[in-house]
C-alpha cells in the first residue's frame, strides 16, 4: 500500500522499520519539529526523523497538521492508508478521512484501558499485571476507535517505563504489518471498544514525579518504575551544602517496616507507610545513572538518613 507514517519518538522506530520491510511504499513520514535534546541542547531531529532520513525517506515536520496548507498537502499524497504511532498531534477530521482505507493507530495499551498519552507508564504506576498493544482505526475521540488486531504481554517485576516500552515497540512492530494486510483484504473490519473499563492515562506532569515515602511499598515501588528513565521518581538528601535532588530508576518493594523515608540498612533499603523499597539504581543531580552499589560509594547514606 501507499502510506503516510506519522510518529516521533524511538518507541516508534521500529513500527516504521516494519512497514518498510514489509513492501509499503512510505509516501511521506510526518514527525515532530526538532527541539533542543540532550545536556547541550543542541536542536536535533526526533528518532523518527533521524531514521526515516537515513532510509531516504520524505520528511515533514509541521509545527501543526491543522494548518489548511498542511491538510491539503496530506490530501495530495493520494494514500491508501496513513499509519500513526506516538506521533504527538491530534489529527483533523479532513486528515483522517483523507487515506482511501483511513488512518490506523499503533496504540500502546489494551483499550478501552489506558486511553491518551502515556500507557506505558500509567500501567506500571497503577500496578497493572498486563498490557498490550493494539491497532486501532482512527475517530475522532480520543483513542476510541475499533480495534483491528491486539496482542498482549506481561509486566515484570522489573520492569520500567523505558524497558516495558521497548518490548511492546518490538511487538507493535510484528503486529502492524499483519493487521494492515487484514485491513487490505477486508478482512479485519475492528471490533468496537467496550464501554467498560475506561481509564485515561493522562500526560506525566513534573509535579507528580517527587516520591512520597507515606505509601505503601508497593505504591512507592510502581511509581519509580513507572517514570524511570523519564523524567526519574525523585527525592531529596539534606547536606551540608544544602539539599540534592537523587532520581530513582529501579527499585523493589520490601516488607521490613521502618519510617517513612528513613534509610534502613546500607543497602538503599527505605521505609514507607507499610513496608519498604530498595532502590537498585538511582541518578544524583549532575551525574549519570548508577547501580546502587556504585552510587552509594560516592555519596553514602547512612542508616538512619531521613530522605525527603
Amino acid at each position: 500500500m501507499r502510506l503516510a507514517f506519522l510518529g516521533t519518538p524511538q518507541f516508534a522506530v521500529p513500527a516504521l522499520a516494519a512497514l518498510i520491510g514489509a513492501g509499503h511504499e512510505i509516501a511521506a513520514v510526518y514527525a515532530q519539529p526538532p527541539k533542543p535534546r540532550g545536556r547541550g541542547q543542541a536542536v536535533r531531529p526526533s528518532p523518527v526523523q533521524a531514521f526515516a532520513e537515513e532510509k531516504g525517506l520524505k520528511v515533514r515536520t509541521p509545527a501543526s497538521l491543522k494548518d489548511p496548507a498542511e491538510v491539503a498537502a496530506f490530501k495530495a499524497l493520494n494514500l491508501d492508508a496513513a499509519v500513526v504511532v506516538a506521533y504527538g498531534q491530534i489529527l483533523v477530521r479532513e486528515v483522517l478521512e483523507a487515506p482511501k482505507l483511513g488512518c490506523f493507530n499503533l496504540h500502546a495499551s489494551l483499550l478501552p484501558r489506558w486511553r491518551g498519552a502515556a500507557p506505558i507508564q500509567r500501567a506500571i504506576m497503577a500496578g497493572d499485571h498486563m498490557t498490550g498493544v493494539q491497532v486501532m482505526r482512527m475517530t475522532e475521540g480520543l483513542d476510541e476507535g475499533p480495534i483491528i488486531e491486539g496482542a498482549s504481554l506481561h509486566i515484570d517485576a522489573l520492569d520500567t517505563a523505558g524497558t516495558l516500552q521497548e518490548r511492546l515497540a518490538q511487538l507493535g512492530a510484528q503486529l502492524l504489518p499483519e493487521a494492515l494486510a487484514g485491513v487490505a483484504e477486508g478482512t479485519m473490519p475492528g471490533t468496537p471498544q467496550s464501554a467498560d473499563g475506561v481509564t485515561y492515562a493522562r500526560k506525566i506532569s513534573s509535579e507528580e514525579a517527587r516520591i512520597d515515602w507515606n505509601r505503601t511499598s508497593h505504591e512507592v515501588d510502581h511509581h519509580i518504575r513507572g517514570l524511570s528513565p523519564v523524567p526519574g521518581a525523585w527525592f531529596e538528601v539534606a547536606t551540608e551544602r544544602g539539599p540534592v535532588r537523587v532520581k530513582a530508576l529501579l527499585s523493589q518493594a520490601g516488607e521490613l517496616e521502618g519510617e517513612p523515608g528513613e534509610v534502613l540498612d546500607e543497602q538503599f533499603l527505605i521505609g514507607c507507610g507499610e513496608g519498604s523499597v530498595r532502590i537498585l539504581r538511582a541518578q544524583r543531580q549532575g551525574k549519570g545513572p548508577q547501580a546502587a552499589a556504585d552510587f552509594l560509594r560516592g555519596f553514602p547514606l547512612k542508616p538512619g538518613t531521613r530522605l525527603a
